[in-house]
């Protein structure tokens, strides 16, 4: 199969060639022969988990290290959210193009460029004498991360023996799952010990044994039939339109209504429609418009939005909460929100089971909904909670509560947007949930302080940012009751989900419709990363490629 209904393969369906590699032990390799249980299968699956985990773990343990950062460099609370949502805004603004770009001229190419990249930004960042450089070099952080994070599971797909894919994505989704929840952990340690700068030093040491292992045990793979033009205009006009709006609510507190925020916030909407007019008349457009004719997909993209808008927020704001208010350390802040984490890496993959059984709307209501409560709980954290009957009465209720909501809807969730379209594109949907997950984060980030109040130097004073938080907690809830409503009223469960589907083309084409998704030749496809531990954006998926294609 060449081109799907909506245009020209996408980066993410494209079908990997087979390149020569040498194998560790001199005899040639090609992509696509590779076996799980092999040396080089092990090799590719270190090199992998390490390069995606270091772009994972810096968007997820810079939150316990915010307060240090902004005591040791004299800044106010919007240059700590610029060092947040630098990262983010070109992360999410460029990782489809990344994965367009690894196509085009070799995954693993791309994926070593950015590990380089990604680790000389993070020496800037190490070094940074004030906060304009630091924000300056998240934002090439964020670069790098685009390149290697979907470069990382596109070599997995293109590498493995097809017999053995499922077990590598597996496994590389297993360890990136452990990475996650010790993130928080590890730089919380960092931030007490040694200082905030070596959560970016620790990604030296992590680049320099990546890099050697990708250029000795990971076979070189591109796609053929990647050509015509990159949509770097799209990306352009995408990433610059959030900045200018991330620009206009990060600023308007200080500022005011003032020219430069009314002007970011008009040039950023006013890029933003012009990003939907290029994607809708390009050939080969980096967000197919087409797409989001499955009302599921659309409708899941909103759940997603609300959800992740909540938890950036959330994240945010509780990291500084428990340790300017509550008087933790950067270490216990990152071991206080670790049962998140932990509860999803050991129950998603079964949550994900149960999803398939019961079908998407049960977990998409009651999900949001726990984790709506388990955000108004935090409430609760003041003063007292840093020690032990502070934690075991206050903080870790709310942590659970919301562990179990993330539990219960983030597997169904990318289940669902897998099975809301054609098996081909289950790449292009899930890259597009993911990036609409960042840039949710990143609003939110951005719009939380300002909806609550916050002044500059917030962050300085435990009882403003106290009142500001117990006003910031109800609108995050308040945004996963949203989601939690859309989902009950727009997302339908398919008939036939507690039982196989009729075994005929018309039958699947018929509870794909039902479930307002898109028909398919092999009907819905399962997720293959059965571990969900990202609180920033949902995993990933790779490529489907349909029998022939």
């Amino acid at each position: 199969m060449g081109e799907t209904p909506e245009g020209p393969p996408t980066p993410q369906d494209r079908k990997p060639a087979p390149e020569r590699a040498s194998a560790p032990n001199g005899a040639p390799r090609a992509a696509g022969e590779i076996r799980a249980a092999s040396a080089p299968g092990r090799w590719l699956v270190l090199t992998t988990v390490l390069g995606s985990g270091m772009a994972m773990l810096d968007s997820t343990v810079i939150n316990v290290a915010l307060p240090r950062i902004g005591e040791d460099l004299g800044t106010d609370l919007a240059a700590l959210q610029w060092t947040v949502n630098a990262y983010m805004l070109t992360l999410a603004g460029l990782i489809l193009l990344g994965g367009a770009l690894g196509d085009r001229y070799g995954r693993r190419r791309v994926f070593v460029v950015g590990v380089v990249w990604f680790a000389l930004a993070s020496l800037v960042c190490a070094v940074a004498p004030n906060a304009a450089v630091l924000i300056a070099a998240r934002a090439f952080q964020g670069i790098g991360g685009a390149l290697l994070t979907p470069g990382s599971l596109a070599l997995i797909q293109a590498s493995f023996h097809p017999d053995d894919r499922a077990r590598a994505v597996g496994l590389w989704s297993g360890f990136g799952g452990v990475g996650a929840a010790i993130g928080p952990f590890v730089g919380g340690w960092l931030v007490d010990g040694p200082g905030w700068r070596w959560v970016f030093l620790l990604n030296l040491p992590v680049a320099a044994l990546c890099v050697p292992v990708a250029l000795r045990h990971v076979p070189e793979s591109r796609d053929p039939r990647a050509h015509g033009r990159f949509d770097v205009l799209g990306a352009v006009l995408g990433a610059v339109s959030l900045a200018l709006v991330t620009y206009a609510l990060i600023e308007a507190p200080g500022r005011g209504a003032s020219p430069a925020v009314i002007g970011a916030a008009v040039g950023g909407v006013l890029l933003g429609a012009a990003f939907v007019r290029v994607e809708r008349r390009r050939p080969d457009p980096m967000v197919p418009p087409a797409i989001f004719r499955s009302r599921l997909f659309t409708v899941v993209n909103l759940v997603t939005f609300c959800v992740y808008a909540a938890l950036g927020g959330f994240f945010f704001l509780s990291a500084i909460q428990l340790q300017v208010v509550a008087g933790y350390s950067a270490l216990g802040a990152g071991t206080a929100l670790l049962p998140t984490t932990v509860l999803m890496l050991f129950f998603s993959a079964a949550s994900g089971e149960l999803g398939h059984r019961i079908g998407p709307r049960i977990p998409l209501t009651v999900g949001p909904l726990l984790a709506a409560g388990g955000m108004l709980l935090m409430l609760r954290v003041g003063p007292g909670s840093a020690s032990v009957s502070g934690y075991l009465s206050e903080v870790l209720p709310a942590v659970v509560v919301l562990g179990l909501g993330l539990v219960t809807l983030v597997a169904p969730l990318t289940a669902t947007v897998l099975a809301a379209v054609d098996t081909g594109q289950a790449g292009l949907a899930s890259g597009i949930n993911n990036a609409a997950a960042r840039a949710a984060g990143l609003i939110a980030v951005a719009a939380l302080p300002l909806l609550a109040g916050m002044g500059p130097e917030a962050y300085r004073d435990a009882g403003e940012f106290a009142a500001t938080f117990r006003r910031a907690m109800p609108m995050c809830a308040g945004l996963l009751v949203a989601g939690a409503v859309l989902a009950f009223c727009a997302v339908r469960t398919p008939a036939a989900a507690p039982a196989p589907a009729p075994d005929t083309e018309a039958g699947r084409d018929r509870d794909r419709a039902e479930a307002g998704g898109a028909p398919s030749d092999e009907g819905p496809c399962r997720p293959e990363c059965t571990v969900h531990c990202g609180v920033v954006a949902p995993p990933l998926e790779p490529a489907r490629r349909p029998p022939g294609g």
